[in-house]
């Protein structure tokens, strides 16, 4: 009994002309992609071809990527860099979920990812940037900030959390700090995460619906549709302010979370001269339609 790739190799040699042949192609590529086992789940799961190829290319480049930032790992590791990634954006942007993909099979114990909780009393009292210096990378060492410093800048004057002085005293002391950080050693990148207001809302009418998500959901996130416009305000506040040479905002376009997550990764790892980087199985030059450099109204969230 013939398998289904010895009758394609049959029609690949019987078929004429160039559209047919290239037909024949992307049929016998969708048929690979289907033969993973990620390929079967989804076709099991009765979704559309159309989405499963989509899906498992996604899974594949993702991997590559991955493997990649592996290398770039060891290279911190030996060479004893250290190296911090701010992850900022709106709510559901997609910050924890590209941060998951950063990290899902890199060495636990040469990276960690910072999330912090609300300050304590203690903490209110001290230096503003105090609790986070804890958290700057050691020698080897990649850490991922699930939101920073940058609630200071946003969040907290939004929902009142800071005093005009306290914000301004941030704004001001902010790109010095950063300055200081870069001066001695650290490799510092900050994404922001862009989303729409319609996608934003979609993703948080999910969280409600998936009890998995449920824990996503907060008092602050619950109003974030109903304060876009003054987070859109402070947002440009903080890039107009924040935004240097040494230190640049990336944009990133979330609306589309695997692509987002796709080319931020790509966008780092071409920002660390990294061992064995040459010898990537990937293209490593991110899409310049998702992930940009902070400019003017360039990044319009709508």
């Amino acid at each position: 009994m013939k398998t289904i790739f010895q009758d394609l190799e049959y029609l690949n040699k019987e078929v004429e002309g160039k559209k047919s042949k290239k037909i024949l192609k992307e049929l016998e590529q969708n048929i690979h992609l289907l033969k993973t086992k990620s390929g079967l789940s989804q076709l099991m799961g009765k979704k559309k071809l159309a989405k499963i190829t989509r899906n498992v290319e996604y899974e594949n480049e993702l991997k590559q990527l991955q493997v990649e930032l592996i290398k770039l790992q060891n290279w911190v590791y030996d060479n004893k860099k250290r190296v911090m990634i701010i992850f900022e954006g709106r709510d559901a942007a997609g910050k924890g979920g590209s941060i998951k993909r950063f990290t899902q099979y890199l060495n636990p114990r040469k990276f960690r990812v910072v999330a912090l909780q609300k300050p304590t009393e203690v903490e209110t009292g001290q230096f503003y940037f105090q609790r986070y210096f804890k958290h700057l990378p050691n020698p080897g060492e990649i850490t991922f900030f699930d939101r920073s410093w940058y609630n200071r800048a946003i969040v907290e004057p939004v929902f009142d959390f800071c005093t005009k002085e306290q914000y301004e005293k941030f704004m001001k002391e902010v790109p010095e700090i950063e300055h200081a950080i870069m001066d001695d050693g650290i490799i510092l990148i900050k994404l922001w995460y862009s989303i729409t207001k319609e996608n934003q809302q979609k993703r948080f009418k999910e969280r409600m619906s998936n009890p998995l998500k449920h824990w996503k959901l907060s008092p602050v996130d619950q109003k974030a549709q109903e304060m876009w416009d003054k987070v859109t305000y402070y947002k440009e506040e903080m890039f107009s302010r924040s935004h240097t040479g040494y230190a640049p905002w990336i944009i990133v376009d979330s609306n589309d979370k695997k692509r987002a997550r796709l080319e931020s990764i790509r966008y780092v790892l071409a920002q660390i001269p990294y061992e064995g980087k040459e010898d990537a199985k990937i293209n490593l030059h991110h899409d310049p339609e998702i992930v940009e450099r902070y400019h003017r109204r360039s990044h319009d969230e709508h």
